[in-house]
């Protein structure tokens, strides 16, 4: 049974972009949930490399990532959808 997740508005406008050129390069749509799979497919996939896993970690480690609640805060810039008028 699929599972709902909630994203923010700039990780979902990403994913959409992302799932557009997905889709665009294989020449056939590619939906939202294919599209979350094949990222973490092509991720599991470069980190089968030994030396891209130590980098990435090594990188991962150093950085100043966010707690989750700082994530939803901060990375929801999107500013709400206006209402669209509709032309005759």
């Amino acid at each position: 049974m699929p599972t709902m997740i909630s994203l923010p508005d700039t990780v979902y406008q990403d994913l959409i972009s992302v799932s557009e050129e997905l889709s665009d390069m294989a020449k056939k749509p590619i939906s939202l949930s294919m599209t979350v799979y094949l990222l973490t497919s092509i991720y599991r996939a470069h980190l089968h490399n030994a030396c891209a896993r130590d980098v990435f970690r090594h990188k991962l480690a150093a950085s100043d990532i966010m707690s989750p609640e700082e994530f939803e805060k901060a990375w929801d810039l999107t500013a709400p959808e206006q209402p669209r008028s509709e032309k005759p």
